[in-house]
């Protein structure tokens, strides 16, 4: 295709390819400017009405002018070639930037309030993107955003007649396996069951744009299509905190709340999205973000604080026995040692002793539902008994002076 011209698009150079089109840099003639035609799979056009919900949300798309989405300039066929001429951006995708650890949090915060503000521009509008993934988000080199392929799903909806079904697992095999594994990996639960998806839909695939972002890897993953499928719709991606151990808790909140199964669960619109991204972001830029050093994470905070909770508790009971041998009238009782038994997969956080060394406190991560529970115990037994949630961790338990009381 380089050096011929379709209508008044002359073609430069290939810039890409995936399951939706090839795309190649081109020389609009008529307005002599440089501008992205992607040619669309002749199979995805073939349907008429197929092909008219498609341009009917593509021109919608174009009218939006935000300055984080991809402008449309133009969707027409030639020669038998249909395509669509859109504004032609210097830069690389979003999966060609994220490095194997992902990006640093100043950059991720930048990229990821951009596209939050596009897609809660788009769905102010009426419009859902059904597709977002790293591969359609655009960065220039000065850190602009642009969100590619609006409507673009619509053309790999399946003929039910439902406005608002789109790719499910039985359509799969249209494409090759690669850039269907790439489009499944993001998708929500409900998207990937087939069912009718709105807003939400966006922003769970947005949760798992941004926990790649974060971490480098992908929330979901499978060795095959149905494997993939299956752990969006049952399980729980690995904590955020457990790979990159300098991420803000209240970044990875946002993460895991866009991430829930359920929509009604998740956050409701992308504004409120926006909003969370722009208030840390502006911490981060005024270097006011609580960082790990002052606020760890959960997966290093439970890794640092055993040595140092079992070297404390040491501490604590040697003292302790101490004082009962030197006010004792006769011989000094021998310094009994003990130890946190905790069931796996729990993992300890924050460790006390109370004040006459007969009960012990601690609070416990719990990974299946990513809360910390508190518990007590006394010290010369070796179970200990949950009184309930301790929100947030960062609060670590104490005993009262006289030791009644347990605060956490």
């Amino acid at each position: 295709m380089v050096g011929k011209t379709i209508s008044h698009y002359r073609v430069l150079e290939k810039l890409g390819e995936g399951g939706m089109g090839v795309v190649y840099k081109a020389k609009d003639t008529h307005l002599d400017r440089l501008v992205a035609v992607k040619l669309l799979p002749a199979e995805r056009v073939a349907d008429p009405e197929r092909k008219r919900r498609f341009i009917q949300e593509a021109k919608a798309a174009s009218a939006l002018n935000h300055p984080n989405i991809i402008t449309i300039y133009d969707i027409d066929q030639a020669d038998g070639l249909h395509f669509i001429a859109m504004e032609y951006v210097a830069g690389k995708t979003l999966d060609q930037l994220i490095g194997r650890k992902g990006l640093k949090l100043s950059e991720t915060l930048k990229c990821a309030v951009q596209v939050a503000d596009a897609l809660a521009a788009a769905h102010t509008a009426g419009i859902i993107h059904r597709d977002l993934k790293p591969a359609n988000i655009m960065v220039t080199e000065k850190g602009l955003v642009k969100v590619l392929d609006f409507g673009l799903a619509k053309l790999t909806e399946d003929d039910s007649g439902y406005e608002g079904e789109t790719l499910s697992a039985k359509d799969a095999p249209r494409t090759e396996e690669g850039a269907i594994l790439g489009t499944i990996a993001y998708m929500s639960p409900e998207q990937a069951e087939g069912k009718k998806v709105d807003a939400r839909s966006d922003i769970f695939s947005f949760g798992s744009v941004l926990y790649e972002t974060i971490t480098g890897r992908r929330a979901f993953r499978g060795e095959t299509r149905v494997s993939t499928l299956s752990a969006i719709l049952r399980e729980e991606p690995q904590p955020i905190s457990s790979i990159a151990e300098d991420v803000p808790r209240d970044l990875e909140k946002v993460v895991v709340r866009c991430l829930r199964k359920d929509p009604a669960r998740r956050f409701q619109h992308m504004d409120d999205v926006k909003i969370a991204l722009q208030e840390l972001k502006e911490e981060s830029d005024s270097g006011k973000l609580i960082t790990p050093a002052a606020q760890v994470s959960p997966g290093a905070r439970s890794k640092r604080a055993i040595p140092w909770a079992l070297a404390l508790l040491a501490i604590c009971a040697a003292g302790i026995f101490a004082v009962r041998a030197f006010r004792a009238p006769t011989g000094a009782p021998a310094v009994t040692r003990f130890s946190i038994a905790v069931p796996a997969p729990l993992t300890v956080g924050d460790v006390a002793l109370s004040d006459d060394g007969s009960q012990l406190a601690y609070n416990a991560l719990e990974p299946a539902s990513y809360t910390w529970q508190l518990y007590v115990r006394p010290v010369s037994q070796s179970d200990a008994f949950p009184i309930g949630a301790s929100e947030p961790s960062a609060w670590a338990p104490f005993f009262s002076p006289d030791n009644r009381w347990l605060v956490f």
